[in-house]
């Protein structure tokens, strides 16, 4: 593995959490009636995301997957159990979040609502499970490898 792989996994780590932390802080404070804080935090969150996203393709492209290295048994199991809704549910929000965006600026509060209460939570699942796979990957299977 190369430091530029590993520094790129962190960073995008790092991007996955902070967009978790925004899209937790906008649920606060739109459920306090808090409007333009909550549009601030919700396009911080975009940009964070479609950074990690340029980032993330970045990565892939110049170095490859990691998991082909990963030895059968009930961690790898796990990981691509986490891994597969992960990456499904990461391509289905994208067009969500585009069309929950476009509600909101054409002010169709009603079909904001609806569609922005499921993209936040698949968007909060892709985001923390964006960090579980990264500290799967580059913290717990080199420890389990190199006991043994």
């Amino acid at each position: 593995m190369s430091d530029g792989k590993a520094t790129l996994a962190l960073v995008n780590a790092i991007l996955n959490g902070t967009s978790a932390a925004l899209l937790l802080g906008a649920y606060v404070l739109i459920k306090r009636r808090r409007i333009i804080p909550h549009v601030y935090l919700m396009l911080s969150a975009v940009v964070t995301s479609a950074v990690f996203l340029v980032f993330y393709l970045t990565s892939y492209y110049k170095y490859g997957d990691k998991t082909s290295g990963l030895q059968p048994g009930p961690l790898r199991t796990v990981y691509f159990a986490i891994l597969i809704p992960h990456v499904l549910l990461a391509v289905a929000m994208l067009p969500m979040i585009g069309m929950t965006l476009w509600r909101a600026y054409r002010r169709q509060w009603d079909k904001h609502r609806r569609l922005a209460r499921p993209t936040f939570w698949i968007w909060l699942y892709v985001s923390v499970t964006g960090v579980v796979i990264y500290w799967m990957l580059y913290h717990l299977f080199p420890a389990v490898t190199a006991r043994g």
